[in-house]
Parts: C-alpha cells; structure tokens; sequence
C-alpha cells in the first residue's frame, strides 16, 4: 500500500512515460495487449511503483503517457487491478497522444502537441520501470532548495499574463544511482557523469537532507556513446572552457541516470524550439550541461529566446554581448551505501526477476507490526492465503512472496521465490529464485532454478528448466530440461535467407549513422 504523503507539492506535474518494453522480448511480445507498464514486480504492476512515488510527494497532477494502442490495456488495469484501484485519489489520468508510437523519444514526446498543452506547471518525468525507495520530498526539497530561484517559485502562484515575461532562472535535478552496489546484473546499462561541485554553504545541512550529495552536471551520456567517442577519438576530451569555469571535476562510473527529472515548466519550451532533441536523458540533459560553459551553445540551442531575459541584447561596459545565463542542471548522485533506499530502473528481464527478489526480503506489514514501521514497498502478508499451502511443504518466509489464492501442494520447496496471483504449484515442485506470474500452473517435481515464467504458463511435470523465460499462454511440454533458453510461440520457426539479408543491411545502417555529441559540439567553440 502506498505510503504516507511526506510533503505537499503544490503545482508539481508529474508525468510517466509508459514505454514499449522492447527489452522484455519473452514478455511483451504484443506490446499493445502486455504493456511493459503492466509487468508484474514483486506481484505489483510496474507502473505502480512510479505512481506511489508521486503520492508519497503530495503530488496529485498526475499523467500517465502511452501510445493509443496500449490505452485499453491499462485503462482496463487502472479500473480493475486491486493495487492500482486502491491508489489514493484523485485518479492519475491517461494520455494517449495521436502521433506517440512505440520508437517515440522520450523528447519527441514532451514535444508532442498533447504534452505540450497539458504542462502547465513545473513538473516531474518519470519511467514506468523506476522503483524509488528514496523519500521524494527530500529530492523537491533539494531542488526548490539548490536549484529553483525563490522568484519563479513565487509566480507559480499567480495567474496573470505578465508571468509568462518574467525571467524564468529555475533550474532542473536529475538522479543516478549505483549499480554494482546490490545485486549487480551483467550487461545493465550505465552512464558517464562528469559533475561540479556545488559552492559550499556556510552553514550545516538540514539533518537527513541529500543537500552533500547534490552536484552540477557538466557531462552526462550512456556508456555506449563514451566507447564510440574513444573508437573514433582514442580519447575523451576535456574543452579548456569547462576546466577554466570548473577546474575541480567528479567523474562518476557505474552509476546510471535513473530517468527522474524535476524541470522547470520552460523545458517544455527548450525541447520545442530545439527539434534535433531525441531522448530526455542523452541529448536534453547532454546539451543543458554543455550549454552552461561551451561558448556559442547557449544561443544555439535558443536559451536567449527561451529565458526572455531583456539584458540578452543589452551590452556591457566593453561592448561585448552579455553571455547567457544559463539555469543550473543539478543531479544527486546517491552515494555508495550497503543499505541505502532502493533506486533502481527494471528495464530488463534480469532485473525484473532481481529487484522482485530483493523486493520479496522485505518484512511484511504482518510482520513489521504496522504500515509505518514497515519498509517502503512491504505486501501485508508475505503468504497472502495461507489456506492454500498444503502440509509437509518448505516455504522460505522471509525471502519469497505468495500472493492470493497460491496453492502450493504437499513434498514442495520455494525459495527467494515472488509467485502470483491464482498460481498452481505441483506436488514435489522446487523453484529458487524464481519470478511466476499470474495464473502459472507448475507441474509435479518441476525443478526451476532462477526462471522467469509469464502469465498463465503451464510448466508440464518433470521439466528441469534453469536460467529460462517463458511467455504468457505458453505450455512446456512434459519432461523438458533447459537452460538459458526463452520458451516463445515463435519457438523453432528457421530464419530465412532473406531475414538474413535485411538483418545484415540493417546493421550496416545503424553503423554508418554515428554522428556523435562531441563532433557537433566542436563547431560550438
């Protein structure tokens, strides 16, 4: 259940872009009927989890993003799915943009005319796949606090015309987390940030506040971008104007943004006039940093007409233009803590099953003795129906998850397991580390070692499957011994020639189109 409101947030949007799920192949092979949204974590739908954020912030203005063909599906889940119809109200509304498909960028979408008429306010955007144990206030706080002028803080309140020709000086936070601190999964993404230290303050943070660990972005890009600039370049350079404004510089690896952006309501306006903008994460926030010290870049991404500060044509005592100011482009960069608040995005099958793990650790309200003493995300009872558990069964309590209406039978062990709604567990069956999802029926002595295995499976009896996904509907015949396999309809179908050829074709297109951030930027010095 969601948790208390810690903070109101008076004027804050929030928007959650509900993605196509192209890395959950198994899984939303029909995006438009299994939306990536509607993945179970931890027997919670995924988009659960960015929604309960923004009511822990007091944030009622809530909109969800996905493309029209994806609106019945979870429209249906918004008005019958138990967790998602128990969120407080008022409602979070969906929108459903005539022109949003599944390849959209996400800033092609803030550009998009729906988006663009609904953002009144300053606002949030958030992933359908983010899990956030970190308390949101303390992230509103530290923006209004580091990155917010106490002047457009106030014009939120007021109504008139004039405000849309005031300076506008507010800045934007974004976050990154670790992601070898916790079950570390290989091949996650991960990003370069470069980031300033902010000048310090004369006097202590607020007790519990993330105030230390607030930075400005001076550079931000996926990992995958960083190896193409070292293959072409053979190395990564610093321009003399960034060392010249910030000569103390953190570079942080490992670490990945974690898609949660506060922005000012004139982002809005940035992505608009700026239409080579694709993503939020690499070219907005890449070229906001940059815009704060390469010269010339300010201007060519419109930041004057942007601000409408009156002094941009003004002069100063030598007759030179007024640079830019630029806003600032803050990120907290959570620090390294064994047991710090979870943050992490669940973009992938690996860490669907690993976040519902560790999820699944967590002491239930039972246990815990009432909702505030227990942790951020904890289910009511760890074995939501008990009555369905046979005897002479092993149930490893403080690191699996039941949900309602599981039947387990007799001589059966589960292990760090998460098991759905409505599932059927077989006499004699074994699951470690496994992640079932609604309406599985697994078979007599199964043994199933750290598989994945959507909705309404049937696992036949005796299949030893390890490291395995298995689509929604599907049924695994009697006896099957795999591993590392994913079991879909599509199973066993031989590629042609012809797929060949235009999957080699398409390869060499993608390559050839590297036009990378850096050679753009030099023409900006």
């Amino acid at each position: 259940m969601p948790q208390a409101v810690t903070i109101a947030a008076p004027g804050l949007q929030a928007l959650i872009l509900c993605g196509p799920g192209s890395s959950f192949p198994t899984f939303t092979a029909n995006p438009d009927e299994n939306p990536k949204a509607l993945l179970p974590i931890a027997n919670r739908p995924m988009v659960w989890y960015p929604l309960d954020f923004c009511y822990r912030a007091g944030i009622t203005n809530i909109t969800l993003v996905c493309p029209p063909t994806a609106s019945e599906a979870i429209n249906t889940a918004l008005n019958t799915n138990p967790f998602l119809t128990t969120l407080p109200y008022p409602r979070p509304d969906l929108l459903t943009p005539k022109d949003l498909d599944q390849n959209t960028g996400t800033a092609e979408i803030l550009r998009l005319p729906e988006l663009q008429e609904r953002v009144k306010s300053d606002f949030l955007v958030l992933p359908c796949d983010l899990v956030c144990e970190l308390g949101p206030d303390k992230l509103i706080t530290a923006w209004q606090v580091k990155a917010a002028s106490l002047r457009d803080l106030m014009s939120r309140t007021q109504t008139s015309e004039d405000d849309q020709h005031q300076e506008q000086r507010s800045g934007g936070l974004s976050v990154y987390y670790p992601t070898k601190l916790a079950n570390p999964v290989k091949g996650e993404e991960t990003d370069l940030l470069v980031a300033a230290r902010l000048p310090s303050s004369s006097g202590l943070p607020p007790k519990g506040s993330i105030f230390p660990e607030i930075a400005q972005v001076v550079t931000s890009m996926p990992k995958d971008t960083l190896k193409d600039v070292l293959d072409r370049e053979n190395a990564y350079h610093l321009s003399d104007s960034l060392l010249k404004k910030h000569p103390r510089l953190r570079f942080v690896s490992d670490y990945r943004d974690a898609h949660i952006y506060i922005f000012p309501q004139w982002v809005m306006q940035f992505v608009k006039e700026n239409e080579h903008l694709e993503t939020i994460g690499e070219d907005v926030i890449g070229r906001w940093a940059k815009a704060g010290y390469k010269q010339g870049l300010a201007k060519k991404l419109k930041f004057d007409k942007i601000l409408q500060k009156g002094n941009q044509s003004q002069q100063d005592d030598g007759g030179a233009s007024k640079p830019i100011d630029v806003p600032p482009l803050l990120a907290y960069v959570q620090p390294l803590e064994i047991n710090g608040p979870i943050i992490r995005r669940v973009d992938n099958a690996q860490l669907l099953l690993q976040v519902s793990l560790q999820l699944a650790k967590q002491p239930s309200v039972e246990e815990a003795g009432s909702v505030e003493a227990a942790p951020s995300y904890a289910h009511q009872r760890k074995i939501a129906y008990p009555e369905g558990v046979k005897p002479r069964t092993s149930i490893t309590k403080g690191d699996s998850l039941l949900a309602d209406n599981v039947t387990v039978q007799e001589k059966s062990s589960i292990k760090e397991s998460v098991i759905g709604t409505n599932c059927q567990i077989g006499e004699g069956a074994k699951l470690f580390q496994c992640l079932l999802m609604d309406g599985v029926v697994v078979g007599k002595n199964c043994k199933l070692t750290k598989c994945i295995l959507g909705k309404r499976s049937d696992i036949g009896e005796g299949c030893v499957l390890t490291d395995c996904e298995v689509q929604e509907n599907l049924l695994v015949e009697p006896k099957t011994e795999a591993k590392e396999e994913k079991f879909m309809s599509s199973s066993g179908l031989e590629a042609t020639d012809k797929d060949f050829d235009t999957e080699g074709d398409d390869g060499e297109d993608d390559e050839s189109d590297d036009d990378g951030e850096d050679d753009d930027d030099s023409n900006d010095e």
